[in-house]
C-alpha cells in the first residue's frame, strides 16, 4: 500500500451476500471479513442479505470475496447506481424456487405418509418409501446438504448442518432398518424437508416485503425529464441531467431532480419527502425536490443537484445505513448464534447416547436426536433484530422520519425529557407583524414606520415592511437611515425624522412616551411578542408588535409527549417574560430563557448531570453542538446541513408532531425487537428439552422450526401499520 493510499480516508463498501440461511452464517461471514488485512469493521445483515465493510484504500475486494468463498458463501460489491430492486427480485426468485420444490416434495411425501400408515412392516412398503423419499431428501433437499458440506470443509456449521444431519440420520437409519426389519423413518426425513422448504418459501416472501421499502422509495423518482435545449423542449432520461439544466414541469408531473424555480408558481405535493399531505406553495427562487409532484401551474426549474446528491437519494442512503447497522441488543443474539449450532450437535449426540444408555433402543433414540437437531435451527434468532430495524426505519422514512442508526431505537426508550430549541422548531422561525396600536390613522402611521423598517436588513424590519404591504400600505423613500444595534432604527421620511425601537432608544433622543404606550409594550411582551415604539416630532405615536408564530401542532406535540411520560423543556435566547408566555401557550414544562447560542450544549449537559436522558430538537448551525451532546439529537430537516449531520434522527419537516412520531416509532421498533428475541430464545430453549425427552415428533419439530422464522418476520411487518 502506498503512502498516499494510507493517508486517504477509509471507505465503506456494501456487498450482496449469497448462501446465508441463518444467523450463524452471518456471524461467520462477519468474523472472516473482520480478520482480513485492511478491514477496519464489518457488519453482516442476515435479513437484508448484505455485508457492510469499512476498508482502507487499496484493499483488494477479490481477496475479501475469496476469503468468504472458502467458508461456503459468495459476496459481490453492490455497484453505485445498483437498484435495491435486485434484492426484492432475489427474494422473489427464491420464493418461486422454494414453492416449486415444496409442491414436488409434497407430491412425493403424501404417498410416503400413506405407506407409513398402511402396511409399514411389509418389505415392499419400505422399498417404496425409500424410492419416494430419495428425490425429496437428496433432490429437493439438496440445497441444505450442499451448504452443510461447504461449511464442513471449513470446519463451520449452520442451520443447514442441523437439517442435513437430521434428515441424513433418519434416512440412513431407515436404509439399515429396511434390511434389518426395524421401523423406518423415511416419512420423517421427507416431511422434514417438505415443511422446512415451505417455511423457506414463506420466509422469502416475508423478507421480500421487509426489503421492499427502499425499492418503493427509489420508484418514487421520475424516469424522464423535459429539458429546454436551444429554446425547444427535449425529453431526456433523468440520469442524463446535469446541474444547470432548465426543466419544464407541467401540472401532475413529478419533479425530475432537485432544483430552484426560475419561472412560474404552483403548489407541490412534498408528502414523499416530509410526510405532510398539504401541498406547499412555491414560486421563483424557491427550492423544489426530485420525486415531489407539481399540482397546479407550469413551472421551469433549474437543476441544482442530480444523482446521489438529491434529497431522495440522501433519504435512501440514510435508510440503507440504518438497516445495515446493528442495535447493541443484537450483539447478544450474535454471540449466541455463533456457538448455537455446535452446541446443538453435542446435545443431539448426548441425547442419542442417553437414550441408548437407558436401554430404550435405537429407534426412539434416533427419533429424539433427530428432533433435537431439527427443532434447534436458529433462523428466528437471526431474523429477530434486523427485520424489525428494516421495517421500522423504512416506515419512518414514509412518515418523514429518518433514523441514522440502529442504536437509536434502543436509546429512545430511555428518553425522559425532550428539549426544544424554540425558533424553527416550536415556532416557524419567521417574524410576522401581529399588532399595531396608534392614535393616528393606521395606514399613515405604518407609512412612516414601515418605510424606515423596510430600509433595515433585520428580520423584524422585514416583518414590519411585509406586513404593512399586505395591508396595502405604500412604502416611501428613506434618507439618512441609521441602525443602532440592539436598540432600533432611525430615518427621514418626507422630511420627518422617524424613530423606531425600544422605549429607552426613543427616550434617549428626547421623545416623550406616554404611559399608555408603555402599558401596551408590557402587554404584548407578556403575550410572547416582540414590541417596540415608533415616534416623530418629539413624541411616540404608537406601538407595533411582531411575533415568531407558533407552529400549528406545537401544543399537540407537547401534549403527546406528556402522554408518553416524557417531560418537555424549551431553550431560547428570548427574555424570560416572552419565553414563559410562549411556553404557557404550548404547555412546555420547563423554560431556559436568555441562553446564548453557544451555551445550548452546556444546558443539555447540565440536564444530563442531573440524571436526565435528553433528546434535543433543533434546526440551526448553532444547534449542532447541542444535538451532538444530547443523548438523542433530532435535527429538523428544513434546517441547516450541519444540524442534520449532527443529529441522530432527521425530521423531514418542521411539524413538531414528528418528534412524537420518531420517539413512538423508535420505541415500538425496539419493543418489537425484544418480542422477537424473546420468542426466538424461548422457542429454542424450551423446545430442545422437549425434543430430547422424546416428547416432540421430528416432523412436528420441522413445522415448528420453519414457522418460527415466519412468525418473527410477520411480527416485524406489523410496524408498517404504525401511525
Amino acid at each position: 500500500m502506498t503512502t498516499s493510499e494510507r493517508d486517504a480516508p477509509e471507505q465503506t463498501i456494501t456487498f450482496e451476500v449469497d448462501g446465508m440461511t441463518c444467523a450463524s452464517c452471518a456471524v461467520r461471514i462477519e468474523r472472516v471479513l473482520s480478520k482480513q488485512e485492511g478491514v477496519d469493521a464489518a457488519a453482516v445483515n442476515f435479513a437484508g442479505a448484505e455485508a457492510t465493510v469499512r476498508v482502507a484504500p487499496g484493499v483488494d475486494l477479490d481477496t475479501l470475496a475469496e476469503a468468504v468463498e472458502k467458508i461456503g458463501y459468495a459476496i459481490r460489491p453492490v455497484e453505485e447506481g445498483d437498484e435495491r430492486q435486485n434484492l426484492v427480485d432475489k427474494y422473489g426468485e427464491e420464493e418461486r424456487i422454494q414453492w416449486r420444490r415444496f409442491w414436488w416434495s409434497l407430491a412425493l411425501s403424501l404417498p410416503i405418509l400413506l405407506l407409513a400408515f398402511f402396511g409399514p412392516e411389509e418389505p415392499w412398503n419400505k422399498f417404496a418409501q425409500w424410492a419416494l423419499a430419495t428425490p425429496v431428501v437428496y433432490g429437493f433437499g439438496l440445497q441444505f446438504h450442499q451448504l452443510a458440506l461447504k461449511q464442513l470443509r471449513s470446519f463451520g456449521a449452520s442451520m443447514d448442518t442441523l437439517i442435513s444431519l437430521g434428515t441424513s440420520a433418519a434416512y440412513g437409519y431407515s436404509i439399515w432398518a429396511t434390511f434389518s426389519g426395524a421401523e423406518v423413518f423415511f416419512d420423517t426425513a421427507a416431511v422434514i424437508i417438505t415443511l422446512i422448504t415451505l417455511g423457506k418459501a414463506f420466509e422469502a416472501r416475508a423478507k421480500g416485503r421487509a426489503s421492499s421499502a427502499i425499492t418503493k422509495l427509489l420508484a418514487l423518482g421520475a424516469k424522464e425529464a423535459r429539458v429546454l435545449r436551444d429554446g425547444k423542449e427535449v425529453t431526456v432520461a433523468v440520469d442524463q441531467l446535469v446541474p444547470g439544466d432548465l426543466m419544464v414541469i407541467r401540472p401532475g408531473e413529478k419533479v425530475p431532480t432537485d432544483g430552484v424555480i426560475e419561472d412560474g408558481v404552483s403548489s407541490l405535493d412534498e408528502s414523499m419527502l416530509t410526510g405532510e399531505s398539504i401541498p406547499v406553495d412555491k414560486g421563483p427562487g424557491d427550492e423544489v425536490f426530485g420525486a415531489t409532484i407539481n399540482q397546479q401551474g407550469r413551472i421551469v426549474v433549474r437543476a441544482s443537484k442530480v444523482g446521489k446528491d438529491t434529497a431522495l437519494s440522501q433519504i435512501v442512503r440514510l435508510v440503507e445505513e440504518a438497516q445495515a447497522s446493528k442495535a447493541p441488543i443484537q450483539k447478544l443474539a450474535d454471540r449466541v448464534s455463533g456457538v448455537f449450532v455446535p452446541v446443538v450437535v453435542v446435545i443431539a449426540v448426548v441425547t442419542l447416547a442417553v437414550w441408548l444408555g437407558i436401554g430404550a433402543g435405537l429407534t426412539p433414540a434416533m427419533r429424539a436426536a433427530v428432533a433435537v437437531l431439527i427443532i434447534a435451527c436458529p433462523c428466528a434468532l437471526g431474523l429477530a433484530t434486523p427485520t424489525a430495524i428494516m421495517v421500522g426505519s423504512a416506515r419512518g422514512a414514509e412518515l418523514g422520519v429518518l433514523f441514522k442508526g440502529a442504536e437509536v431505537f434502543e436509546r429512545s426508550r430511555h428518553i425522559d425529557v425532550v428539549m426544544f430549541d424554540k425558533t424553527g422548531t416550536l415556532t416557524k422561525g419567521v417574524m410576522t407583524l401581529t399588532d399595531v396600536v396608534t392614535d393616528l390613522d393606521e395606514s399613515r402611521f405604518l407609512e412612516f414606520v414601515a418605510s424606515v423598517e423596510g430600509a433595515s436588513e433585520h428580520p423584524i424590519g422585514r416583518a414590519v415592511a411585509l406586513g404593512s404591504e399586505e395591508r396595502d400600505v405604500e412604502l416611501r423613500p428613506v434618507s439618512e437611515f441609521e441602525a443602532v444595534a440592539g436598540m432600533g432604527v432611525v430615518g427621514t421620511v418626507d422630511g420627518t425624522r422617524v424613530w423606531v425601537g425600544k422605549a429607552k432608544f426613543l427616550a434617549d433622543h428626547g421623545l416623550q412616551i406616554p404611559d399608555r404606550w408603555l402599558e401596551h409594550l408590557e402587554r404584548f411582551e407578556s403575550e410572547g411578542k416582540t414590541a417596540f415604539v415608533a415616534g416623530w416630532d418629539g413624541e411616540a405615536k404608537g406601538v407595533i408588535a411582531v411575533a415568531d408564530t407558533l407552529r400549528e401542532t406545537a401544543a399537540e406535540a407537547v401534549a403527546a409527549l406528556h402522554s408518553m411520560g416524557v417531560a418537555t423543556a424549551m431553550i431560547t435566547g428570548d427574555n424570560r417574560r416572552t419565553a414563559e408566555a410562549i411556553a404557557r401557550q404550548v404547555g412546555i414544562d420547563e423554560v431556559l430563557a436568555e441562553v446564548m447560542p453557544g451555551d445550548k450544549s452546556a444546558e443539555v449537559e447540565r440536564y444530563q448531570n442531573q440524571g436526565r436522558i435528553v433528546a434535543f430538537v433543533g434546526d440551526g448551525i448553532n444547534d449542532a453542538p447541542a444535538l451532538t451532546r444530547a443523548d438523542l439529537g433530532m435535527a429538523v430537516g428544513t434546517g441547516t446541513d450541519i444540524a442534520i449531520e449532527a443529529g441522530d434522527v432527521v425530521l423531514m419537516s418542521g411539524n413538531p408532531m414528528l418528534v412524537t412520531t420518531a420517539l413512538g416509532l423508535a420505541r415500538r421498533t425496539f419493543r418489537t425487537i425484544k418480542e422477537n428475541l424473546f420468542w426466538a430464545f424461548f422457542y429454542n430453549t424450551s423446545a430442545i428439552p422437549l425434543a430430547a425427552l422424546g416428547w416432540l415428533n421430528p416432523a412436528i419439530a420441522a413445522a415448528a422450526m420453519a414457522f418460527s422464522s415466519v412468525s418473527v418476520v410477520t411480527n416485524s411487518l406489523r410496524l408498517r401499520r404504525f401511525r
